[in-house]
């Protein structure tokens, strides 16, 4: 397909919405971001389906997909994920057909069996308590065959959708989507940057079941957070925020993007910084020279074949320059 032996570099953008900001300002800021990833020469640009999240401004995951395409010219735009569980087969077909035919060739369908969100949501979303997600290989099945245009309903159609080759990833911070991705012979990609203790033993499940399918040979992306910039001490300040943010998902009461501090022992307690250093436990922080040691040594720790990054900083003049550095690092270019 278009796959390549390069190590390749892409952004996940969860859309951050920061304190003082808004939801308008924050899609601004991510088609800022994703015309300068493109010119950086990224390869990607995902975002994920999250719902009841204050800070996260990617929930109707379609359509800021297609406002970012619209606005971008070469960079493949995908869903990392959408969440099938929340939804018709028939509908991530029609809306992901549309966006291949308005995006011929750059669009990327990442599913999850998550439901992005709290019980009370899910239940909001799926309307039964009972539709814990365990039906996501049927649904998988479902949506396939809309693509292919062999629906296993009589007469009815995904259109447009139907006969499209949109790539398909699955998605997984366990084993259960990496077996299945395997089994499948499809990509797969990890999300190790909320889920870095269960990194190596979903990759080796998914090497371990592949079986070629779409791929004749696995593929696997995985996902870390990045946070660079010019000093060490910088970039240590910058990652407050997102320290913050999965601080307040740990009590319960998630929250906007916060502005980074100077100590975050003020804000937490011992038994918090452990469990939110264990969660960011593959978060790379550093100045060039850190993150282009870290990275590598993270490449050869889990045999990736592609590393999606990653940075919400809380300003967006620090976001852009993260990533700016770690394309020097990596010479993303080259």
């Amino acid at each position: 397909m278009y796959f390549k032996d390069k190590i390749k570099y892409s952004v996940l953008d969860l859309v951050p919405i920061a304190q003082g900001s808004n939801i308008k300002k924050a899609l601004i800021e991510s088609v800022e971001l994703a015309k300068y990833t493109e010119k950086l020469g990224f390869f990607r640009y995902w975002v994920a389906e999250h719902h009841s999240m204050p800070g996260i401004g990617s929930a109707a995951t379609s359509i800021v997909m297609n406002h970012i395409a619209s606005n971008t010219k070469t960079i493949r735009i995908g869903a990392g994920g959408i969440m099938l569980p929340n939804h018709a087969p028939l509908i991530i077909a029609e809306q992901f057909g549309t966006l291949d035919a308005l995006h011929p060739n750059r669009i990327d369908l990442g599913l999850g069996r998550a439901p992005g969100t709290n019980p009370e949501t899910m239940l909001a979303i799926r309307g039964d308590a009972k539709k814990n997600g365990n039906d996501f290989p049927e649904k998988l099945s479902e949506l396939r065959a809309f693509f292919a245009g062999n629906p296993i309903y009589n007469e009815v159609r995904a259109i447009p959708g139907e006969n499209t080759n949109i790539p398909i990833w699955l998605l997984g911070s366990s084993d259960f989507s990496a077996i299945l991705a395997g089994k499948l012979g499809l990509p797969f990609a990890f999300a190790s940057h909320f889920s870095p203790n269960n990194t190596n033993i979903a990759l080796k499940y998914y090497y371990d079941n592949f079986k070629p399918g779409v791929l004749e040979e696995p593929h696997t992306m995985v996902a870390i957070n990045v946070f660079a910039a010019n000093t060490k001490k910088e970039a240590e300040r910058i990652s407050t925020s997102s320290k913050q943010q999965f601080l307040s998902l740990i009590r319960n009461k998630p929250a906007l993007l916060p502005p980074p501090v100077d100590n975050m022992d003020e804000i937490w307690s011992e038994h918090e910084k452990l469990i939110v250093q264990s969660q960011l436990k593959n978060t790379i922080i550093g100045d060039e020279n850190t993150i282009k040691s870290k990275i590598q040594e993270f490449i050869n720790m889990t045999k990736a074949n592609e590393i999606i990054i990653v940075s919400s900083a809380f300003d967006i003049k620090d976001r852009l320059n993260s990533y700016k550095i770690i394309a020097q690092a990596m010479n993303i270019r080259d």
